[in-house]
């Protein structure tokens, strides 16, 4: 199998575990990280990317009980980064045991990375993303009163929570980093949670509040550093059409314009599989030799040796959707 160099993208489930422990999240990092060292052995060259969102909102709510008049609470931002370092520096130790066990000896790098966003992006105007602890009604209204963010009724059983937007990445800041150390051999680990988002203002860059798309990073990150493969691994061996219903269908090699059509006919579900499917339709329409293939972790090697998995290609002549 000839090596190809994939930007790994790995799913919020491969980070949720029963417990928020720092034990309990290396475990399955440690686990995470025996498919991702069989990839390394099988010669592909990796840029793993992954979901922070757990790992944020711990970080964000540890910084808001903490809070004190001589001890400030850090900025969402922050948070980011810090949560960034955490989880990038679990998932070294971890690729440095496994691969060790494999006899391979490869250098593993984290790197804290930022994505610029447009300052007129309207998610800044229409915020949705919750975060942070649960209020009232009458405590939520204070708050917005107060400080001029956004809460919103998130369950109707615990209450109210504070939205930040939900941010489109233009650019990972640091792409050429990233380019550079695989180019001379190293597994990057970077663009966690899609990075920290900040906007560039007056000859600098200014974290803001918000979060990034994580699955619109690893695309645009993998367009900038010209991978062959975005490799999205979720809960699921394939995307489906009729999901959960007698219908069934899973996708195994289909074309961006027959997907595209399937994705407006709303086969997938928004905050699941949709931004998945749009992000691999953009990365496979900027050339015919780029495909994205959604899999899960514990089948990526078979995805990419073909046999499951849901491949996107660019438009050809013919159909490619299979049952």
């Amino acid at each position: 199998m000839n090596g190809k160099r994939i930007v790994v993208v790995l799913g919020g489930n491969l980070a949720q575990t029963e417990g928020r422990s720092a034990y309990t999240q290396q475990r399955l990092l440690e686990k995470t990280a025996i498919e991702l060292a069989k990839l390394i052995k099988e010669g592909h060259q990796l840029v793993i990317t992954y979901d922070n969102t757990y790992q944020l909102e711990n970080v964000y709510l540890q910084q808001m009980q903490s809070e004190r008049m001589d001890h400030p609470s850090m900025p969402l931002d922050v948070c980011g980064a810090l949560s960034q370092g955490m989880i990038g520096y679990w998932l070294e130790n971890a690729l440095d045991l496994r691969l060790r066990e494999f006899g391979i000896i490869k250098p593993v790098v984290s790197l804290v990375t930022r994505a610029e966003v447009d300052p007129a992006d309207e998610a800044f105007w229409n915020p949705v993303w919750p975060i942070g602890p649960y209020y009232t009604e009458k405590e939520s209204n204070a708050l917005m009163e107060e400080t001029g963010e956004a809460y919103l009724e998130v369950d109707p059983n615990k209450g109210w929570r504070k939205v930040v937007p939900s941010l489109m990445p233009i650019k990972i800041l640091e792409q050429q980093a990233v380019e550079t150390l695989a180019d001379s051999g190293h597994i990057v680990i970077c663009a966690g949670g899609g990075g920290v988002p900040v906007i560039y203002r007056r000859g600098r860059y200014i974290g803001v509040e918000g979060v990034v798309d994580k699955d619109f990073a690893s695309k645009k990150l993998a367009e900038e550093i010209n991978a062959d493969v975005l490799l999205m691994l979720t809960e699921v061996d394939h995307a489906y059409v009729h999901f959960n219903t007698p219908d069934e269908q899973a996708l195994q090699l289909v074309e961006t314009d027959e997907i595209e059509h399937l994705l407006n006919e709303n086969h997938f579900a928004p905050g699941s599989m949709l931004r998945k499917i749009r992000a691999g339709i953009d990365f496979a329409k900027t050339c015919t030799d780029k495909e994205c293939i959604i899999t899960s972790l514990d089948r990526a090697s078979e995805a990419l040796q073909g046999k499951t998995g849901t491949k996107i290609v660019k438009q050809r002549d013919g159909s490619l959707v299979s049952n």
